[in-house]
């Protein structure tokens, strides 16, 4: 398909002016294809020529100005449009659509709990050419008029408010001037909240099997939507600019939310149906106000072209953590911030596809390139700059800043360049250059103390790898006198650490404290060391740290030391074991955990002993040390949090039960717990937990097959949603056995239209079936992979595409091998972009786990 060019994007926009679509959609055709019909009223400055987007199954008509264009003139997704006179100009365009299963466009989704059919829009980056013809790009904004039939058991919601008219069809009122690619329709047979709040109707949505889920989290849904709602409107002058604000959780939603204005989509795993911890509430609390501040940042004013993503990312990013830690009961979100999203950008920024926070305008030419830039470089990078930002220039001046730049381009678009200058309007800073220094590059900084002390006086000189300036706080720390395995803060400190040059030394009275952390605080992105002292201290003492933020800063600086090979990762196991049975923030026990198990534990160490360097020396640790490690671990915790447990006590004790079970070698102890349908002292196993523990059985092959496959069966009967169809594809593919992997190797790449999986039982299947237990039975499916993934993500676009290259990559197979087949296909195999991307991240992962390996065993 051909993408759009930014070059034709910046003609079409010099030529027209478009005024307003009148889009008619019948979605009562079945399953597969609905009907689309759609008026464009639009002006042409001057005589030219140009092109209009759809992708459709049967374009039936299309005509300018009541004149009949031929159907056939349709090129792939684009339609000629060619001799336009200057002045107005009326295109109609009659279509036939495909609904998607892979949550592109409009996605149908058939309720296995009770065979409802639920439908909705994701039109994001050019899909709404999937829906109905567009000039799609987001520099040419329009008002949006839509009407709906729907089967007569349908609620059908949209940008604005809906209502059904006499002859059963649903209008919906029209929109303000906004970008193509915020579109949005959502219909079925939805069980919905309504209430209202500063004279706005607010909305709940989701598929009526959910209801008893939604139900029971009702009031966190609407206090949190209200409380951002009414802090954003203490910080901004402009106030909401749309008729209502409807939250949509909706099924297999490819992203974590969409800000949709007035109808903002949610994956709908964030309507609970399982126990979950407070720091996941907290999660879903930060999503509601990202995508709020969106309504601002993004749809109020939108970006220009793609290369200036990071202007709604980053900042709703910024903006999500920050509101939610002041207007709601969540108040560390920063520490969730730090040790659970902060590394996405890292890992991000060190592969060879970084790119800056903001792009030269030349390194984003299509809408194929900039889907790239969807991130942890655009989300967790652009927020910790901005972060640096507003500790740089003050949060007054940040914010009048902002006001600014809503007032000037409110319903508009707006560039880099144009925030840029709002912000210098608004401070005597140089924002421009500081902008140079930390939007326009790639990588992340270091930043090592040296610490020295004379004469009753002790010095602190930080030198810094990198380009950028950074403003920091540092903490010094001492042993607490009354409580020797706990550390007090004796100082915190501001520290400016210069671009270039080497930075002032910074001297103190007394002798050098016990730990020394740079970034306490974590408001700047950068790498941390500790000198010598500092870590012996924090190895013995790191869950004394007073602050959880400090905590999590260690923690970071503690990952990354064992990603660049200076840390042995059973060090870092063993500060895991020392010191999370003694931790108290939910976010720090699940981040330390989830890198040891995912990263430490599946890639960094080997499967199997490796050979002594030398005579009289023991094996490298392996896999299975590591594992055992961490089950001595959850069975800590565990001791820790028995009896009657409620709030943190009780995601300590979940986070541990779910850690255990995901860590265990044998089936010994959680067999009896699925048995027994409990864990002794609690909790009681919900659906999350039982697939949790089955998975974990297939995968360790605890019984004979056949009694395995009685079990998926059994726990499928209980579960028929759609969570437990994913759940038994993820364990079936899981069996160590030749015929399991063989089928799920077909469901997953067969070519067959009929049986091809859903973006979720893709995603399913895939990590069921990559177990890091089975490499013998799994190697010979690495060359397949890297055969057959090319012609996968050709056939079913960007989004299987990514999940393809992420889930379905061997990345448990740590071996030679397996990079010198992905390097030949990047080479050879001419995968798409999306796939092509994703590939060079999972190789430059690869790469590193091999050179940590290599570090190990030196």
């Amino acid at each position: 398909m051909p993408v759009l060019q930014r070059p034709e994007a910046e003609a079409r926009a010099h030529l027209l002016d478009v005024h307003r679509y009148e889009v008619a959609l019948d979605l009562t055709h079945g399953d597969e294809e609905f009907t689309s019909r759609t008026v464009i009223h639009f002006t042409a400055r001057e005589p030219g020529d140009t092109f209009v987007e759809i992708r459709p199954a049967t374009l039936h008509a299309a005509t300018l100005d009541g004149h009949p264009l031929d159907p056939a003139a349709l090129d792939d997704n684009r339609l000629p449009l060619t001799g336009l006179a200057a002045g107005p100009h009326e295109l109609r365009l009659d279509a036939t659509m495909r609904y998607s299963r892979t949550g592109e466009g409009m996605h149908c989704f058939t309720d296995p709990a009770d065979g409802e059919d639920y439908v909705y829009t994701q039109l994001f980056m050019d899909d709404i050419q999937r829906v109905f013809g567009a000039f799609d790009q987001p520099d040419l904004k329009a008002a949006f008029e839509l009407t709906v039939t729907a089967p007569p058991t349908w609620t059908v919601l949209a940008n604005g408010r809906t209502e059904q008219l006499p002859d059963g069809t649903w209008r919906a009122a029209a929109t303000p001037r906004i970008s193509t690619y915020l579109v949005a329709v959502a219909a079925g047979p939805w069980h919905s909240v309504h209430t209202e709040h500063a004279g706005l109707p607010f909305g709940l949505h989701c598929r009526r099997s959910l209801a008893p889920h939604l139900d029971a989290d009702v009031e966190e849904l609407f206090d949190l939507t209200r409380r951002c709602y009414d802090r954003y409107h203490e910080i901004f002058e402009e106030p909401y600019p749309f008729d209502s604000y409807d939250q949509a959780f909706v099924p297999e939603f490819n992203a974590g939310a969409m800000e949709n204005p007035g109808l903002v989509t949610f994956r709908d795993e964030f309507v609970f149906r399982s126990a979950v911890t407070d720091t996941e509430r907290q999660t879903r609390g930060m999503v509601i106000a990202h995508e709020m501040a969106h309504m601002w940042f993004g749809d109020l004013v939108t970006l220009q072209w793609w290369d200036d993503i990071w202007l709604n990312e980053s900042f709703a990013e910024y903006m999500g953590y920050q509101v939610l830690s002041e207007a709601t009961r969540f108040r560390d979100t920063w520490t969730d911030f730090a040790i659970a999203r902060k590394g996405w950008g890292y890992d991000a920024d060190q592969r060879p596809s970084t790119h800056p926070v903001a792009p030269a305008p030349e390194d984003v030419p299509d809408t194929a390139s900039a889907l790239l830039n969807f991130d942890g470089i655009s989300y967790a990078k652009g927020a910790s700059a901005l972060r640096q930002l507003v500790a740089w220039m003050g949060e007054k001046d940040f914010l009048a800043g902002i006001n600014d730049h809503f007032a000037r381009h409110r319903f508009g678009n707006a560039t880099l360049a144009d925030f840029l200058d709002s912000l210098a309007r608004a401070t005597d800073r140089d924002v421009h250059a500081w902008a140079a220094r930390w939007l326009r590059t790639t990588g992340v900084d270091t930043l090592t103390p040296t610490v020295t002390e004379d004469a009753g006086t002790w010095h602190l000189d930080v030198a810094h790898t990198g380009s950028r300036p950074h403003r920091i706080a540092v903490g010094a720390y001492d042993p607490d006198p009354g409580h020797p395995d706990r550390l007090a803060l004796r100082d915190r400190f501001d520290v400016d650490v210069p671009a270039d040059g080497a930075p002032a030394r910074h001297t103190f009275p007394k002798a050098a404290p016990a730990l020394v952390v740079l970034n306490d605080g974590d408001l700047t992105y950068a790498k941390v060391r500790f000198d010598a002292a500092s870590w012996e201290t924090a190895a013995r003492a790191l869950s004394g740290l007073p602050d959880p933020l400090t905590r999590a800063v260690v923690w970071n600086a503690a990952r990354d030391l064992v990603r660049d090979g200076e840390l042995a990762p059973t060090a870092y196991l063993e500060a895991a074991r020392a010191h999370l049975p003694h931790e108290s923030e939910l976010a720090v026990v699940q981040g330390v955990l989830a890198f040891a198990r995912t990263q430490l534990a599946d890639r960094y160490l080997p499967s199997s002993p490796s050979a002594p360097s030398s005579p009289g020396q023991p094996a490298a640790t392996t896999r299975h040390t590591a594992l055992t490690t961490l089950t001595a671990l959850s069975r800590d915790i565990l001791r820790r949090t028995e009896g009657p447990g409620h709030g943190p006590e009780a995601g300590l004790r979940l986070t541990a039960v779910r850690a255990f079970i995901d860590s265990a070698t044998t089936p010994e102890g959680i067999q009896e717990w699925l048995a027994d349908g409990v864990v002794p002292g609690g909790p009681t196993l919900d659906h999350e937990l039982r697939w949790r523990i089955l998975t974990r059985l297939a995968t360790l092959g605890a019984a004979p097959l056949p009694e395995l496959h009685d079990l998926i069966d059994a726990e499928l009967a209980r579960d028929q949603s759609a969570t437990g169809q994913e759940g038994a594809a993820r364990c079936r593919a899981a069996l160590p056995d030749p015929e399991a992997k063989r089928a799920a190797w077909q469901a997953l790449f067969g070519t067959d239209p009929g049986s091809e999986l859903s973006n979720y039982l893709f995603t399913a299947t895939a990590t069921g079936f990559w177990a890091a237990e089975q490499q013998d039975l799994l190697r010979p499916y690495v060359a397949r992979y890297f055969t057959e993934v090319p012609t996968l993500a050709v056939r079913r676009g960007p989004a299987l595409a990514k999940a393809a290259g992420r889930w379905a990559f061997p990345a448990v197979l740590v071996e030679e091998e397996t990079l010198r087949r992905g390097e030949q296909c990047l080479a050879e195999g001419d995968p798409t972009p999306a796939l092509r991307r994703t590939l060079d991240d999972q190789l430059a992962d690869l790469r590193r786990a091999l050179r940590v390996r290599a570090a190990a065993v030196r």
